[in-house]
């Protein structure tokens, strides 16, 4: 049974306009929908990363640091960025709640993101690149740290926005949620991260898209 995770979360605030971290503690949610939706979403996840078993993971777009700690009491070297210096003391706080290093979090933007700091075996950047006006500026960056493995995860769409308005959300904009600016079926979005890496493995856990990826040598 999925126990609820007592995350800090951001709640539907915003930082310079845009939506930050979590609207709500999806993971520890006790709706049965909910549930079911991030019971695959870990599982497969979960599948990734164990084929991987890195030595060390970035997780780009962490948020309040759910998956990051996770990975740290794994015993993992696990590093959390995220462009919200907002969530990111929430990642911090949460860490330290939980007596793990709170320095493994830090203030960064996708798009400044390098080598020298952030490589690491696996990069995680999930339900991150449909929020942003570059994703393919956003790969090429991921393409430069990842060392060699990249797991991205986007809403796939049209099942994203049906499920909104099956739940009688976002009418107005045909179901797109608020701050999703990009959208992709499970075909488009294929075939965008193969412009820059190799897709080694393509998981579809109901409504996303979900890729773990290799850099070409």
């Amino acid at each position: 049974m999925q126990e609820r995770s007592n995350m800090k979360v951001a709640g539907g605030l915003q930082e310079d306009g845009i939506v930050i971290g979590n609207t709500y503690d999806k993971y520890g949610s006790r709706n049965p929908v909910v549930r079911y939706l991030m019971k695959g979403y870990e599982e497969s996840l979960n599948e990734m990363v164990d084929f991987v078993k890195p030595e060390s993971i970035h997780e780009v777009g962490c948020g309040e640091g759910y998956w990051s700690l996770k990975w740290l009491e794994k015993g993992i070297a696990t590093r959390g960025s995220d462009f919200s210096k907002i969530v990111i003391d929430m990642a911090r706080s949460n860490a330290r709640e939980r007596g793990l290093p709170d320095e493994n979090f830090v203030a960064k933007d996708i798009y400044d993101l390098d080598p020298g700091d952030d490589k690491a075996n696996l990069v995680v950047c999930c339900q991150v690149l449909e929020h942003l006006e570059r994703p393919d500026d956003a790969l090429m960056v991921l393409q430069r740290i990842a060392s060699p493995y990249l797991i991205i995860c986007v809403p796939c769409e049209p099942k994203w926005s049906f499920l909104n308005m099956a739940r009688g959300k976002y009418w107005a904009d045909m179901g797109n949620t608020p701050g999703h600016i990009q959208r992709w079926s499970k075909k488009e979005f294929v075939k965008l991260a193969a412009r820059y890496f190799d897709v080694v493995k393509v998981n579809s856990p109901l409504p996303w898209t979900m890729l773990l990826c290799k850099t070409r040598q």
